[in-house]
């Protein structure tokens, strides 16, 4: 491989007009597409598999004007200190409002008068209208949200207080400036890790080629494969994220080659061949465990994961080809390693030359400093890094998985003050009251089974109150509304939902009816179980193929495994993280965590997919270094120092540009892409400096040559990948063995 990336960074650097043109024609072909594409309907959200899910199904085949599925919204109404929304003049306002309404979109369905619906607090202070839309809440206009909003406004006018909870006002969460914030650290990283301005917009400038690629192809494709906004999201902060890292890693790499004396061209290939053939592993790697979000089977996740997948792909190509292209293009701007442009001063050159030479001593870098303590100290490190990890990952046996609603909006939002009033008003439950569908097809006495079926939830545990049945027009399916009296997101609404279940199968084999449990809160339970449900499969499938994957990379078993463990100590320190701020409350006002609650179902399983792809890329740059090193003749000690000379500025650079990218949507108005900004930066966090850095030489130092032991008839079968870029070493690079060799004090 090294071979055939070496010819492909000569030929790039060689042929960088030819290259440049291909890259910008396809920018501009994205571009274009995305434009000129339909705007793509909001994506739908299904859950195949569920109980829920055929609910929903069901509805819409027997009943479709209910609108099951159907977006929703609840305006609540609260009348002004000392009255009553029964009042003549406020249930005039009441009224009116449920009429515009009614008429202000083509998509609503209904819209429930609530003194009709018998929707009024028992103190008369509160009164609530259900509005239902004909369509889910991702296909909702904008039309129909300003009119609901419109409407509600003019109802404030007449005193009373008026709030709209549910997900018919649901949008995109704003991050604010947040891709520009994780560009401008980025930027200044890049910077100060290469002292040229040229260096550092280098991989700025490919990054943001691949991101637009990326995300415009997403945007042309969009309508056709009803891919949601959330796609490009997501593809946006890995995308940017691991190109402004493979692109570092190879001009890093260029620059640490041109320091050896070597022609650009040929510096330019060596780089690709070397470092390049890391990112081609790290690449995949990430894209392993992108692809893999498929397993989990939730279809909006699988079409998140292959499309930031295709993103990553392009951003190694990019890394691949454009780089070394960039670099033919900047010419003598791209200074050896060691030696700062004019804008830095140029106080380094000489002690680099003479370095070089060997007229002077290199001056050791703080990597080199730290690997000798490490190495020197490698049980202290580790047991410190162990028990370190360990503490920040004791909040995980505390771990609660849920779905946020409402109540985890900031309390500045319409939708948490109607959670409020509609919690003080009736009761926490009729924020998410439960639909149970029951099928009575075939069944002799339709009516006489819902009334049981009522009677049955009636009598349950947690049940605050029960509807009488609602029949479609054939009389065959039964809607019963349940409401608990317990809040959505809680346990004992989770067991609520159990309980029916439960009783649902004797129902079944007394009369052949068939109960189900439906709506958003079930659905939510729903897609909890099956999150966790996957995550054991899952995290099997990614750790395994990578774990198979590293062993070609590195030729050795315990290094691969090494990295699996620690990837494992890492992801589980950030869970602790994260349960200990948005489960518990711990600074949570400097996170900006208004409500505490249970954590996203989806974090474990997302934190899983994205952190061990971009903990690999760390490992994969940082290790193959020493490997290298190693296949080259040096000591394991002295290979490992070698690998932290080479490598640590830029791993520790391109950890704090993820950390940056990742840490900026902390700042969403929405907990739950604040709670996954976090997640990630502080999992890169932990797994960049305390795992990688501190774990893994102490690892390396305390098994010597056993880390890169393997089988022989492992070693037969397995392919020679070439990582290392052994086919590119001549007899000048080869010379005296013992002549650059350092001593190191183990």
């Amino acid at each position: 491989m090294a071979t055939f990336l070496y010819k492909l960074g000569r030929l790039s650097f060689r042929r960088r007009h030819f290259v440049a043109l291909i890259w910008v024609a396809l920018l501009t072909l994205a571009g274009v597409g995305a434009a000129s594409a339909p705007t793509a309907a909001s994506s739908s959200f299904s859950i195949p598999g569920t109980e829920a899910q055929k609910a929903f199904d069901l509805l819409d085949e027997r009943a479709p004007e209910a609108s099951a599925d159907g977006a929703s919204a609840r305006v609540v109404f609260k009348a002004p200190d000392g009255e009553k929304v029964t009042d003549p003049a406020n249930k005039a306002e009441i009224q009116k409002t449920v009429s515009s309404l009614k008429s202000g979109s083509d998509q609503v369905a209904s819209a429930a008068d609530p003194f009709a619906a018998k929707a009024v607090s028992k103190d008369g202070t509160t009164a609530y209208a259900s509005v239902t839309y004909k369509v889910t809440s991702m296909e909702l206009t904008d039309d129909s949200r300003d009119a609901l909003e419109r409407t509600t406004d003019e109802a404030r006018d007449g005193g009373m207080t008026v709030e709209v909870g549910g997900d018919a006002l649901q949008a995109m969460p704003h991050t604010g400036a947040t891709e520009i914030i994780g560009i401008a650290v980025a930027a200044v990283v890049l910077v100060i890790t290469f002292g040229s301005l040229v260096s550092a917009g280098l991989p700025l400038l490919t990054a943001l080629i691949g991101v637009g690629i990326g995300v415009s192809s997403i945007a042309a494709l969009a309508n056709a494969l009803d891919l949601g906004t959330t796609t490009s999201t997501l593809a946006m902060m890995i995308g940017l994220a691991v190109g402004i890292d493979y692109a570092l890693f190879i001009v890093s790499r260029y620059r640490a080659e041109l320091a050896e004396g070597r022609e650009r061209e040929d510096a330019a290939g060596r780089a690709v061949g070397t470092a390049g053939s890391a990112v081609v592993f790290a690449g995949l790697t990430v894209v392993i465990a992108l692809v893999g979000l498929a397993v989990v089977n939730i279809p909006m996740l699988t079409k998140m994961g292959f499309a930031a997948a295709g993103t990553v792909a392009i951003a190694v190509l990019i890394a691949l080809t454009m780089i070394p292209a960039l670099l033919g293009y900047a010419g003598g701007k791209v200074k050896p390693a060691g030696e700062k442009g004019r804008l830095f001063g140029g106080r380094e050159k000489a002690a680099a030359a003479g370095a070089v030479e060997g007229d002077a001593p290199a001056k050791e870098n703080l990597g080199t400093r730290w690997a000798r303590f490490v190495v020197r100290r490698p049980v202290a490190v580790l047991l410190l890094g162990v028990l370190g990890l360990g503490a920040a990952a004791l909040p995980v046996s505390q771990l609660e998985l849920g779905l946020p609603d409402d109540g985890a909006q900031p309390t500045s939002t319409t939708q948490r003050k109607a959670y409020d009033l509609i919690a003080d008003g009736f009761g926490p439950g009729y924020n998410g009251p439960l639909m149970v569908v029951t099928d009575l097809k075939g069944v002799d006495d339709a009516k006489g089974e819902a009334a049981a079926v009522q009677k049955k939830i009636s009598g349950l545990d947690d049940v605050l109150a029960v509807s009488p049945p609602r029949f479609d027009k054939a009389g065959d399916t039964a809607m019963i509304s349940v409401v608990p009296s317990s809040k959505p997101s809680g346990t004992q609404t989770e067991s609520l939902v159990h309980a029916i279940r439960g009783e649902a199968k004797d129902v079944r084999a007394d009369s052949g009816a068939e109960v189900m449990v439906t709506g958003t809160t079930a659905m939510n339970i729903d897609v909890s179980e099956k999150l966790n449900d996957a995550l054991l499969p899952y995290l099997a499938l990614v750790v395994g193929l990578a774990f198979l994957l590293l062993i070609v990379v590195f030729r050795s078993v315990l290094v691969p495994l090494k990295a699996a463990l620690g990837f494992l100590l890492s992801v589980l320190a950030a869970l602790g993280a994260v349960v200990a701020v948005f489960q518990w409350g711990w600074l949570g006002s400097l996170f900006g965590v208004e409500q505490t609650g249970p954590i996203m179902s989806m974090m474990p399983i997302f934190m899983v997919g994205v952190v061990f792809g971009l903990a690999m890329d760390y490992e994969v740059f940082l290790v193959t270094r020493m490997r290298e090193a190693y296949v080259h003749g040096e000591s394991p000690a002295e290979a490992i120092v070698t690998g932290f000379k080479h490598g640590a500025r830029v791993v520790s650079a391109a950890a704090v540009i993820m950390i940056a990218v990742f840490a900026g949507f902390i700042g969403s108005s929405e907990q739950m892409v604040k709670m996954i900004g976090f997640g990630l930066a502080i999992a890169v966090f932990f797994d960049a400096f305390i795992v990688r850095m501190a774990l893994v030489p102490a690892v390396l130092a305390l098994l010597g040559r056993k880390a890169w032991w393997l089988p022989r008839w492992l070693d037969r079968a397995l392919p020679n990948v070439d990582v290392e870029g052994e086919g590119l070493r001549t007899p000048a690079d080869q010379g005296d063995p013992d002549e650059k060799r350092e001593l190191v004090g183990v």
